[in-house]
């Protein structure tokens, strides 16, 4: 890669570099984006969203007529070393249990186990809830950092089915998220607690640490998306 004259080299230059292109590629990505393909289900048993009524899965939210499925609260696999950490950490098992959302004995269990753990049988998830799901974090994000810390993130985001309309709020959210993490000082990088989203545990990490999540955050559903992308591209030209 070709060394770019004057570009930044502190910590939050190069959380927003990478973030940038993330966002570069992920808009290009998502050029041409229909309805059919947002919610195209490439199997039965997806999650995606759905008119109020119509959820499967029981915890499904949203404010308005389209709702975001959302299955019984768990930890997947992949989190099982940081609620160790957290453990390690002196947090509570408590305190563990009220972060991810689930009992006192599912961490219990967790804790207690060894060995590498199962893959989680996770649901196979639509564009259309992919984009959702960053959607509700990216604005419940902005609201629990640099907003007034009231409204509830799974409250914000007016799902709808029009690709072309999510999509134009989606992009919104997100710059302007990204306009207000550029003012962050060195200090508030620091600052254990500067963000306080409620459905995670970022109160308890410096901000640059909850800046990096939230980038990985972004580029791996934007991943997801891309090879859905493909695959709904190769449906219609692959014989058989």
């Amino acid at each position: 890669m070709e060394k770019t004259e004057g570009a930044r080299t502190d910590r939050l230059g190069l959380l927003l570099g990478q973030f940038d292109h993330a966002r570069e590629m992920a808009q290009v990505r998502l050029t041409g984006l229909g309805d059919e393909e947002y919610l195209w289900e490439p199997v039965p048993g997806c999650w995606s969203i759905r008119r109020r009524g119509e959820a499967v899965t029981p915890r499904a939210f949203g404010p308005g007529e389209w709702v975001l499925d959302l299955g019984a609260a768990d930890i997947p696999a992949s989190e099982y070393a940081e609620v160790a950490r957290q453990a390690a950490d002196g947090m509570t098992v408590a305190k563990i249990a009220d972060d991810w959302s689930v009992s006192v004995e599912r961490v219990e269990q967790i804790l207690a186990r060894t060995g590498a753990p199962e893959p989680d049988a996770t649901p196979i998830t639509t564009i259309a809830w992919r984009l959702g799901h960053l959607h509700f974090q990216f604005a419940g994000a902005w609201e629990w950092t640099f907003g007034e810390r009231r409204q509830d993130p799974k409250l914000m985001v007016d799902f709808a089915p029009s690709a072309a309309l999510t999509l134009d709020r989606f992009w919104a959210v997100i710059d302007r998220w990204r306009e207000s993490v550029a003012t962050v000082t060195e200090k508030q990088l620091d600052t254990v607690g500067f963000s306080q989203y409620p459905y995670s545990n970022d109160r308890d990490y410096p901000y640059v640490g909850v800046l990096s999540s939230t980038s990985l955050e972004f580029i791996h559903h934007m991943a997801e998306i891309a090879l859905l992308r493909d695959l709904w591209r190769a449906r219609f030209t692959t014989d058989g």
